[in-house]
C-alpha cells in the first residue's frame, strides 16, 4: 500500500507545474553549458566545466564558473565581452547536462547507491530515481547534510507517513549535492552525532539509549552525554524529546542525536 500511495504521489507532483529552480543550481565541476550571443554565431560554444572549476570561452579563453548560478555566470561573461569585445552583447546560458551534483541513498530502497542529480531534486523525485520504496520501509528517513562550517553535519527527518499517506508537502525536501538519505526499515533506529559509527541499528522492544550507542561503537571523546535529543513521530507530528536519560526506552523509526560537548 505505502508503494503504491508513493507511486499516485509522484506522479502528481510531475503532472503538476512546478517552480524552476535551475536558476539557483551552483555550477560545479562535470557541468555541460551551452553558449550563445546574440548575432555572433562564432561564438556559440558547448562546454564541460573542467575540475579546476573553468570554462574555455571563444575570445575570453579561460573563464572561472565554479559555484555560480547560471545567472551569475551569465552576467560575468556579458560582462567580459563587453569590456573591449562587443557593444551591448546578449549572452544566453543554459545547463544541458548536470554531473556535479551527488547523493547516496541507503536503506529500504529498490535500487540504493550514488546518484547523480540531473538537476534541482526533491526527496520524492530521489527516491523514485532510487526505484521506490521497498516494503519493509518504515516511517522515517532520515537527510544527512553537511553544513557549510567545517566537518560537521545535520540530520534532517522526513515522515514519510505524513509526506505519502497525506501528502504534507514540507516534508518533501530540496535534495542538495553531498547528501546521504537513509530510508529507515520497520524496527530500526537511526543514530547520529557524535558515536564512532553514526548509523541505522536494529532497536526491537526493550532497546535503549544506551544500548544504541553501544551499537554505534561508544561515544566519542566530544559527545554531550546529558544533551541526547531523541527525535519521534508522534500522532504524525515530529517530536523532539531533550535531555533525555541513557536508560529512555526508544520505538521503531526514532533518530537519537548525540550533540558536541562545548565544556
Amino acid at each position: 500500500m505505502k508503494s503504491f500511495l508513493f507511486f499516485l504521489l509522484i506522479t502528481a507532483l510531475h503532472l503538476c507545474p512546478t517552480q524552476s529552480w535551475a536558476g539557483e543550481y551552483l555550477v560545479g565541476s562535470g557541468d555541460v553549458l551551452a553558449i550563445s550571443v546574440y548575432d555572433n554565431d562564432d561564438l556559440t560554444t558547448k562546454v564541460r566545466v573542467s575540475t579546476s572549476g573553468t570554462i574555455v570561452m571563444p575570445l575570453l579563453g579561460q573563464v572561472e564558473v565554479q559555484g555560480g548560478t547560471v545567472n551569475a555566470i551569465t552576467d560575468k561573461i556579458t560582462g567580459l565581452l563587453a569590456d573591449g569585445y562587443l557593444v551591448n552583447p546578449q549572452v544566453n546560458i543554459f545547463i544541458e547536462e548536470y554531473r556535479s551534483k551527488k547523493v547516496v541513498i541507503l536503506g529500504s530502497v529498490r535500487t540504493p547507491g550514488l546518484i547523480k542529480l540531473s538537476g534541482p531534486t526533491n526527496f520524492l523525485e530521489l527516491v523514485s530515481q532510487a526505484g521506490g520504496l521497498e516494503k519493509d520501509a518504515g516511517d522515517t528517513a532520515t537527510i544527512q547534510r553537511k553544513k557549510s562550517e567545517g566537518d560537521t553535519t545535520s540530520v534532517i527527518v522526513v515522515d514519510l507517513l505524513a509526506l505519502i499517506k497525506k501528502g504534507d508537502l514540507s516534508q518533501n525536501i530540496q535534495i542538495q549535492d553531498g547528501d546521504t538519505v537513509f530510508i529507515s526499515k520497520t524496527g530500526m533506529c537511526f543514530i547520529t552525532g557524535q558515536v564512532r559509527n553514526a548509523g541505522t541499528f536494529s532497536c526491537g522492544n526493550g532497546t535503549t539509549v544506551l544500548r544504541l550507542v553501544a551499537l554505534a561503537g561508544g561515544f566519542t571523546g566530544k559527545a554531550s552525554k546529558s544533551s541526547i535529543r531523541i527525535v519521534r513521530i508522534v500522532d504524525n507530528e515530529k517530536t523532539v524529546f531533550k535531555d533525555v536519560d541513557l536508560y529512555t526506552a526508544l520505538r521503531d523509526n526514532d533518530v537519537v542525536v548525540v550533540p558536541e560537548s562545548f565544556f
